[in-house]
C-alpha cells in the first residue's frame, strides 16, 4: 500500500487535476438530480406486514391524509361573508388538479341527516348562502343539533369552521404546497385563515430542510476553517484538509443523485458527519508531519511526504474501514432514510480516506509545507512535559478515574431506561413556529390534526350491523374519548346509526343511541344509501358490512399519543373477539408508530453488529483479540453516556437522533485506532513501557485533542438549526466527541498500561 501510494504521488499535479475533474462531474449530477423527500410513507419498507395491511385498508375505506383549512371569525362564522368564503374556497379546492371534488368536506358539502314524514332524508346545510338573520339562525340551529358536524366541522364556540381536503400521497409537491398557501391567503379579510394537516407539515419540512442545510453547511465550514487555522497554524494545511471534506461530501451526494436516491431530512446530516471524519484524517496527517519537521527541520518535501505516508497510511486506512463499518451497520435498519444515511456516509468516509492519502500528499509536494519559524522547535519542546505530566497523572489517579467512570456509566444506564422513541414530524419544529401554532390552534377548536384508524374485521358478512357490535364500538369510542385528553374526537358507523335513530324519533335525545334491532339498523342504512351519498358511508364500513373503520382524532402526532390511544382500544380486544371481531390498526398514525419501532430495532441491530465487527477487525489489525476489546471500550462508554443523556434530558430517539450510536462508533473508533497503532509502533521500538505511554500521548493524544476540538466546534454549529432534533444531535455528538476523546486518553490508556499489550507479561 505504501509503495503504491508513493508511486501515485510521483505525479501530484495529475492527481489533483483528476480528483478535481471527478468531483466536478459528481457536482453536476448532484445539481441536476437531487430532490428532497418528506413523505413519511416513503421512509418505510412497503413490504412490511403492517404497512401492507394499512395500504389495503386505505383502498377499502379511501383513507387519506387531509389538508385542514380553518376559517376564524371572532364575531362567529354565521355571517353571510364568512359562509360565502367557505363555499367559494370549497369549490376552488375541488377544482385543483391534485384534489378530487368529492374529497373536499366543509359545512357547504356536509350531509345533514334529517327525519321527514316520508322517512329519512339527507340534505346539504346550505346551497345558497343565507343572507337574512332568520336563515342564518336556522342554519345555526341545524348545525347545533347535528353531532356529526357540530364540534367536527364547526367549533363549539362557533367562531371557527374547517374545510378538509383529502389527497393521495403521491400528488403532494412543492408547487402544490405553494398553490395551497397562495389560494388560502387570497381569501383572508375579516376572517383569519389557518392551514394545517400532515401534508402541510411535510411540505413545510421540504421547504425549510434545504434552507436549513444551506445555512448550516457554510456556518460549519466557517467554524471549521477558523478552528483548523488555530490548530494547524497553516493556511495551506487548512485549505487541503477542508478540500478533503468538501470533495467527499460532493462525491456522497453526487452518488445519491446518480442512483436517484432522494435527500431525506436526516441526509442533511451527512455533510456534518463527513466534516467530522474527513477533518480527523487531515489533522492526524499534518500532526505527524509537524512532529517529523520538529526533528528534521531541513527535510525535503519528498522526504516529509514519504515519512508521513509510511507512518500514517495504515491508521488512516484502518480508521476509515472501522468507521465505514459503523455506518454500514445501519443497513440493518428497515427505515430508508437511516439505511441510505449509513450507506452514503460510509461511501463518503471511503472517499475522504482516498483524498487524505492522495490529495494532501500531492498538495504538499506541489505547494510545499509551512516553513517553521526559527526557535519554534524550542517552543514545541515545552509542550512535551505537559503530555508526559498528563500521562503520569492518569496513572497516578487511576482509582479516581475508574470510580468516576463507573458512577457516570451507572447514571447513564439509568437514563437509558427513560429513552423513548418519537417519529413526530411536527415536533421537529420550534414551539413558536407558524406551523406548530397553527396546528395548536386547530387542535384547541377541533378533534385533532392527526388520526389513528381502528379496523374491526368480523368473521362473516353483514355482522357489523349487529346491535351488540355497534354498541361495543360506541362504548369504545366514548371510553377512548373520555379517558384520554389527547383524543379530541372519534367517528364510526355507530355515529351514523345514532344520528338516524334520533332524527327518526323527532330529534329526541333519549333516542341518540344504537337501536336494539339488527333489522332496524339494516333499514336505516338502506334508507341512507338511497337518500344520501353512500360514498361517505363506505369510509366507515365496507360494502359487505364485514369490516368497519373507526377514526380516532389525536391532538398530537407523537408516539406517546398514538400508543396511549392504542392501549385504550386494546382493552376491548377480548370483548370484540367474543363477538367474532378482530381488532387491527391502519392509517398514517399507526404507520408512524410502527416506524418508531423499526428505528429502535434497527439501532439495536446496528449497534450490536458494528461492535462485533469492529472488535473482530481491530483484533485482526493488531493481531491481538485483547486489542479489539480494549479499542471498543471508549465507544461503548460513549454510546452508553450518549443514550443516557438522551433519557435524562427527555430527548426522544428519532430519525435524526437515532444516528447517535453510529456516530459514537464511527468517530470514537477513529481515536482508539490512531492511539493503539501509535502505541504499537513505539512499543516495537523500545522495551520502556513508560516512554511508550508518554510518547503515544504526545503524538496521538495531541492529534486527538486537536481533532476533538475541531469536531466539537463544527457540531456545535447545529445549535443554530431551525429544527430542534438537529440541535439535539449537535449537542449530543459534541458530547460524544468529548467522551470518546476522554475515554481514549484515560480508560483505554489505563487498560493498555495494565494489560501490557504489545509488551508481553512482565
Amino acid at each position: 500500500m505504501e509503495r503504491m501510494l508513493n508511486k501515485l504521488i510521483r505525479f501530484p499535479k495529475t492527481i489533483i487535476v483528476v480528483l478535481l475533474l471527478i468531483t466536478i462531474a459528481f457536482f453536476m449530477v448532484m445539481k441536476k438530480n437531487s430532490r428532497m423527500e418528506t413523505d413519511l410513507d416513503e421512509y418505510m419498507p412497503q413490504d412490511h406486514p403492517a404497512f401492507v395491511y394499512s395500504d389495503e385498508m386505505k383502498e377499502v375505506f379511501d383513507i387519506k391524509d387531509g389538508i385542514i383549512i380553518a376559517i376564524e371569525n371572532e364575531a362567529g362564522i354565521y355571517q353571510t361573508e364568512t359562509l360565502q368564503k367557505i363555499k367559494d374556497l370549497t369549490k376552488a379546492l375541488g377544482k385543483m388538479d391534485e384534489i378530487e371534488k368529492s374529497d373536499v368536506t366543509s359545512l357547504y358539502t356536509a350531509d345533514n341527516i334529517i327525519g321527514t314524514e316520508e322517512g329519512l332524508d339527507v340534505k346539504a346545510f346550505y346551497k345558497r348562502v343565507p343572507k337574512i338573520a332568520e336563515d342564518l339562525a336556522e342554519l345555526r340551529k341545524s348545525v347545533r343539533s347535528n353531532d356529526m358536524v357540530f364540534g367536527r366541522l364547526v367549533s363549539d364556540d362557533e367562531t371557527v369552521s374547517v374545510i378538509i381536503a383529502e389527497i393521495e400521497d403521491d400528488v403532494f409537491t412543492q408547487k402544490f404546497y405553494n398553490e395551497i398557501l397562495t389560494l388560502v391567503k387570497s381569501y383572508e379579510g375579516n376572517e383569519k385563515l389557518y392551514v394545517a394537516g400532515s401534508p402541510i407539515v411535510e411540505g413545510t419540512m421540504a421547504l425549510l430542510g434545504p434552507k436549513d442545510m444551506k445555512k448550516m453547511v457554510p456556518l460549519v465550514i466557517l467554524v471549521i476553517i477558523l478552528v483548523l487555522l488555530f490548530v494547524l497554524k497553516s493556511f495551506k494545511n487548512t485549505i487541503f484538509t477542508l478540500l478533503v471534506v468538501l470533495f467527499s461530501v460532493i462525491w456522497a451526494f453526487g452518488l445519491m443523485a446518480f442512483f436517484k436516491i432522494p435527500i431525506y431530512a436526516v441526509s442533511t446530516m451527512i455533510p456534518v458527519m463527513l466534516i467530522a471524519i474527513g477533518v480527523a484524517d487531515g489533522i492526524h496527517l499534518y500532526s505527524h508531519l509537524d512532529l517529523f519537521l520538529q526533528k528534521n527541520p531541513n527535510a525535503t518535501r519528498k522526504e516529509a511526504v514519504s515519512d508521513m505516508l509510511k507512518g500514517m497510511w495504515k491508521p488512516v486506512v484502518m480508521t476509515s474501514v472501522t468507521t465505514s463499518v459503523g455506518f454500514f451497520s445501519l443497513l440493518t435498519s428497515e427505515v430508508f432514510p437511516i439505511k441510505y444515511f449509513g450507506l452514503f456516509t460510509a461511501f463518503g468516509v471511503t472517499a475522504a480516506m482516498l483524498f487524505s492519502l492522495l490529495l494532501i500528499p500531492a498538495g504538499i509536494l506541489v505547494f510545499g509545507f509551512t516553513k517553521r519559524k526559527p526557535g519554534i522547535e524550542k517552543k514545541s519542546l515545552n509542550k512535551i512535559p505537559f503530555a508526559y505530566k498528563f500521562a503520569n497523572g492518569v496513572i497516578k489517579y487511576k482509582t479516581v478515574t475508574l470510580l468516576l467512570t463507573i458512577i457516570i456509566v451507572a447514571v447513564s444506564l439509568f437514563g437509558i431506561t427513560k429513552v423513548w422513541i418519537n417519529s413526530s414530524f411536527l415536533e421537529k419544529f420550534e414551539d413558536d413556529s407558524d406551523i406548530v401554532l397553527t396546528d395548536k390552534f386547530i387542535n384547541e377548536h377541533f378533534g385533532g390534526t392527526s388520526t389513528l384508524n381502528v379496523i374491526l374485521d368480523a368473521d362473516e358478512n353483514g355482522k357489523i350491523k349487529s346491535p351488540e357490535i355497534l354498541k361495543l364500538i360506541d362504548e369504545m369510542q366514548q371510553k377512548v374519548d373520555s379517558e384520554l385528553q389527547i383524543v379530541g374526537n372519534t367517528f364510526s358507523l355507530a355515529d351514523y346509526l345514532k344520528r338516524m335513530n334520533k332524527v327518526m324519533h323527532e330529534d329526541k335525545e333519549e333516542f341518540d343511541l344504537i337501536p336494539d334491532s339488527q333489522e332496524l339498523n339494516a333499514q336505516y342504512l338502506l334508507l341512507y344509501e338511497m337518500s344520501g351519498d353512500p360514498e361517505n358511508l363506505w369510509k366507515v364500513v365496507d360494502y359487505d358490512y364485514k369490516t368497519a373503520n373507526v377514526t380516532i382524532q389525536l391532538k398530537s402526532d407523537n408516539s406517546k399519543a398514538i400508543n396511549s390511544a392504542i392501549a385504550e382500544v386494546e382493552k376491548f380486544r377480548a370483548e370484540f373477539q367474543k363477538l367474532g371481531v378482530k381488532i387491527n390498526f391502519a392509517g398514517s398514525g399507526y404507520k408512524a408508530l410502527v416506524f418508531t419501532d423499526l428505528i429502535l430495532e434497527g439501532q439495536i441491530k446496528s449497534l450490536v453488529m458494528s461492535l462485533f465487527i469492529i472488535i473482530i477487525l481491530l483484533s485482526l489489525m493488531f493481531k491481538y483479540f485483547l486489542a479489539g476489546l480494549i479499542g471498543s471500550v471508549p465507544i461503548v462508554i460513549t454510546a452508553v453516556i450518549g443514550f443516557g443523556v438522551m433519557g435524562l434530558m427527555n430527548i426522544p430517539l428519532s430519525t435524526t437522533t437515532a444516528l447517535i450510536s453510529s456516530i459514537a462508533i464511527g468517530i470514537g473508533i477513529d481515536y482508539a485506532v490512531h492511539f493503539i497503532e501509535r502505541y504499537k509502533i513505539y512499543a516495537s521500538e523500545t522495551s520502556d513501557k513508560q516512554k511508550t505511554m508518554k510518547e503515544t500521548m504526545h503524538h496521538s493524544g495531541r492529534a486527538i485533542i486537536f481533532n476533538a476540538t475541531v469536531v466539537i466546534a463544527g457540531f456545535l454549529v447545529l445549535l443554530f438549526s431551525v429544527f430542534p432534533p438537529n440541535r439535539s444531535l449537535g449537542a449530543l455528538v459534541s458530547l460524544n466527541m468529548f467522551t470518546s476523546f476522554l475515554g481514549t486518553v484515560t480508560i483505554m490508556y489505563l487498560l493498555l498500561y495494565k494489560t501490557n499489550l504489545f509488551f508481553g507479561k512482565k
